[in-house]
């Protein structure tokens, strides 16, 4: 408080004001000042204060088009001393982009010397550079000198500075605005002039023209840099309103390098797009492999023009890739209009009508003064050569009358009482050289008041006619237009292409290795890093389940325990070498801790009209489309099948056939139609495919042909073979019958099956035995076996651990082949009928106790 008191003493007003109202009177004043002195354009001639004063300075040091170059520096000093209290750099900034053709679009300063580039190269310094004002920048300065516009005094009150140039065309429309100030931002693309002028023109003619007739004229934006827009609504839309959206895109031609070879050109790029950067962004893609088919990027700009030459390899889709560069990179870009302009002293969000309307006002403002002042000279000029003619005719007296006179104020005051000449008048004659005293001089004079009488005639029509108005303004634009106007450089599209481009398009053919292993490990090999390895990359304990040359294009599907699927595209599988580890499936897509792999689709075509067979351990089954499981979205694992309680899914099949067989652990199998199982869709649970005993489980499904066999592995590592056609046909949801006989100690239990046919036979495929830690491949011939009811023994368990999954290749041509005729065999009138006496699951004895039948009743011991 003392400190307080102290200052109090020497202070001798205290103003008290809080921090609030403070911050925002202070705030409130500044935005003012940024909003209306900095950032954004005026409506009437296009120009934030730094540019008018940037043009107003080179005026004033008469920097014209047809004069020498003066030094930038020079120029940014003279605004900066004068007129603009700011720093040279953003006054030198603001000239360097009105000089830059890939910027404006009607070029307002000539600069000499390197003014920065597309690239993005910036200008060299000030020091170096010499500029002058062109043509377009002189059609705004125009006049100024004849009272055109208000000038108010400089910021220390010694000079005095436009507050808005005279503006012989509408350039806020013509090169556009780029601004951000407080609260507000502008963004107003350049269009073309020779359409802008037109359309000013037609609105002199008719102030009431609708905003469709205005569209007849201005087809859109007119980039200096080309290009094309696509988005006549949008367009049309930011025309009205302000505000809108077009999508610019590059100018691309495909040129044909060879027979199976192209080139896409690029002439043109999008406006404020950094060339360079584009270049770098093109290459990147061919650098990170996201674009497979560019073999080169270069930039072969030169005097010439722009021209980025895109090489791609042979037989890549010139237009696909020109696609995709344009979904891809700057090459197609968005422009939302931000049609901000200060209009009455305010920011106004406004569209091409009220623009247009302010600079027809501004401009009738302007012709109105100059002509007042053009009147106001003229009508003094008739009275000093009318005091002229009248002297010529009296030049004697008037002549002794200055002789007689002691001083000019007295030869003025003599004349003016002996003639009754007036001031001005008195002034100009005795200010009159010798030489103009001669008789032609008489004639020139009154040709001179004839010709003064008409243009006060004229300039009197002008000030008191509006139609005579609105003429000069249109004769005036019209020869503007006809100096300046070009003709239009970026094409109109109605509509916005939509670029939908699939994947895979991208994807080039090929061949490739995936292995996928049982703890779930994933890799993709190139054929010849597969080839050049001995032996797979693998975790301990870990064997391939799934191991199979396939296509790019190819896709994957993985089916895990909990009734989940994970679509996986090859393509998106990273390339490794095959002896790496590969990745685990949890960093592809996140799974459950207690999830894991049972079996792997391969697809090449979701457009097949096949099925796909799914089983659970407890017995429920379906049959779903293979369409259905194609997704676009495989950011996580889908639903493939609906679990109840503890179940799990333990099989799936693909090719549906005729006929079903279901396997269980305990070896019972049920055969039935394919038909009698319902088709559902992926989120359904299915129904009960297979009646599973309290002590049993389900451990494979699969679609069969009557003529197939089909090969069941036990946990002790036996592969048993039996036939379909030898098992009843049943309905669904039944035990099935008996297959593998029980054993009271280390039972032979069923722990997966294959299907085995015919030409799987007769071409002797791969067969793969998977178990616990091991992998084992075989042929099918090597399955076969006689005298054995157990099967043929194919390792030893306890060295490789129990079964875990077997696996026959697909034939080349898996189709039924045609079937032998057997020999007939009489038979004794006492023979069991098997296939009859196997039609029924149970079947009563003589003492009437039901028993649950199996193959192995059929038989006697000593047969096993």
């Amino acid at each position: 408080m003392s400190v307080i008191k102290k200052v109090n003493d020497y202070v001798e007003n205290i103003i008290e004001s809080s921090v609030v109202e403070l911050f925002s009177d202070r705030f409130a004043r500044y935005s003012k000042y940024i909003i209306q002195e900095r950032a954004l354009p005026d409506a009437r001639d296009g120009l934030k204060p730094v540019q008018r004063r940037i043009l107003y300075a080179m005026q004033q040091l008469g920097m014209f088009h047809n004069k020498p170059y003066k030094k930038s520096a020079r120029i940014a000093g003279e605004v900066m001393g004068k007129y603009h209290p700011h720093g040279d750099s953003s006054i030198y900034e603001a000239m360097v982009r009105l000089s830059q053709d890939f910027k404006m679009r009607a070029l307002l300063i000539d600069m000499h010397g390197n003014n920065g580039s597309i690239d993005g190269d910036s200008a060299a310094a000030m020091r170096y550079t010499e500029a002058r004002l062109s043509k377009a920048a002189e059609a705004l300065l125009a006049d100024i000198e004849k009272r055109t516009v208000p000038f108010v005094p400089n910021f220390d009150d010694e000079e005095l500075e436009p507050t808005v140039l005279p503006a012989k065309f509408p350039n806020l429309l013509v090169n556009g605005a780029t601004g951000i100030s407080a609260g507000y931002a502008t963004k107003i693309p350049p269009h073309n002039f020779t359409e802008v002028v037109d359309a000013t023109i037609a609105y002199l003619d008719n102030d009431q023209i609708t905003f469709k007739e205005i569209t007849k004229y201005i087809k859109g934006p007119d980039f200096p840099t080309g290009g094309i827009v696509q988005g006549k609504e949008g367009i049309l839309q930011a025309l009205e309103t302000g505000a809108g959206k077009v999508m610019i895109r590059a100018k691309a031609d495909i040129e044909e390098i060879s027979k199976s070879q192209d080139c896409i050109v690029i002439t043109e790029i999008p406006y404020e797009v950094n060339k360079a950067d584009l270049v770098k962004a093109i290459d990147v893609l061919r650098i990170d492999k996201k674009i497979d088919d560019i073999l080169e990027v270069r930039d072969e700009s030169d005097q010439q023009g722009l021209r980025i030459a895109i090489d791609l390899k042979k037989g890549a889709d010139a237009q696909l890739m020109l696609n995709l560069l344009y979904k891809s990179t700057d090459l197609q870009v968005s422009y939302n209009y931000n049609m901000v302009a200060i209009l009455n002293h305010r920011p106004v969000l406004v569209g091409v009508l009220p623009i247009l309307k302010a600079y027809v006002d501004h401009q009738k403002d302007v012709i109105t003064n100059r002509s007042n002042y053009e009147l106001e000279k003229a009508q003094k000029r008739q009275h000093i050569v009318d005091g002229l003619i009248k002297m010529v005719s009296i030049l004697d007296g008037v002549i002794k009358a200055i002789r007689d006179s002691q001083n000019k104020q007295n030869a003025k005051e003599s004349i003016m009482e002996l003639f009754g000449f007036t001031d001005m008048q008195a002034e100009a004659i005795v200010t009159l050289q010798l030489y103009r005293l001669s008789n032609t001089d008489i004639l020139a004079l009154e040709q001179e008041s004839d010709s003064l009488g008409d243009k006060i005639k004229e300039l009197d029509h002008i000030l008191s006619s509006e139609h005579a108005l609105r003429r000069v303004i249109k004769r005036e634009l019209i020869d503007i237009s006809k100096v300046l106007g070009d003709p239009r450089r970026t094409q109109i599209e109605e509509e916005i292409e939509t670029i939908k481009i699939d994947e895979k398009d991208l994807i080039s053919d090929e061949k490739v290795m995936i292995g996928i292993t049982k703890d779930g490990y994933v890799k993709r090999a190139s054929s010849r890093s597969y080839q050049a390895t001995l032996s797979a990359g693998l975790k301990q304990d870990d064997v391939l389940i799934f191991e199979k040359e396939v296509n790019t294009l190819d896709t994957l599907l993985l089916f895990t325990n909990l009734g989940n699927y994970i679509f996986l595209p090859v393509y998106k599988i990273d390339e490794q070498k095959w002896k790496d580890l590969g990745v685990y499936i949890n960093n592809i897509t996140p799974i459950a801790h207690d999830e894991r792999l049972i079996d792997v689709l391969l697809v090449n075509s979701f457009k097949d009209n096949d099925y796909v067979l799914l089983a659970t351990k407890q017995g429920m089954m379906k049959q779903s489309k293979l369409s259905d499981f194609e997704v676009t979205r495989y950011y996580k694992p889908m639903k493939c099948m609906k679990l109840s309680g503890y179940d799990e899914l333990v099989s799936i099949d693909y090719g549906q056939k005729d006929d079903i067989i279901s396997i269980s652990k305990n070896g019972y199998v049920l055969r039935y139609k394919t038909d009698d199982l319902p088709l559902y869709g992926l989120q359904a649970g299915g129904v009960k495919g297979m009646n599973i005993g309290s002590q049993d489980e389900l451990v494979s499904s699969l679609y069969v042909r009557d003529r197939d066999d089909f090969i069941m592995l036990t946990s002790r590592g036996h592969v048993i073979k039996d036939i379909v056609e030898e098992l009843p046909v049943y309905s669904r949801n039944r035990r099935g019958i008996l297959v593998i006989e029980h054993l009271k100690s280390n039972p032979h239990e069923c722990v997966d099956a294959a299907r085995l046919s015919k030409a799987q036979q007769k071409e002797n495929v791969e067969v793969l035995i998977v178990t616990k830690n091991y992998a084992l491949k075989t042929t099918v011939s090597e399955l076969k076996y006689s005298g054995n009811k157990f099967g043929k023994k194919m390792y030893d368990d306890a060295e490789l651990g129990n079964g875990y999954m077997i696996k026959i290749e697909d034939a080349l041509e898996d189709v039924d082949l045609p079937k032998k005729e057997k020999k007939v065999i009489n038979k004794p009138k006492d023979t069991i009928k098997v296939v009859d006496l196997l039609k029924e699951e149970e079947i009563m004895t003589k003492d009437h106790k039901k028993i649950h039948l199996n193959r192995f009743d059929l038989f006697d011991d000593n047969d096993e």
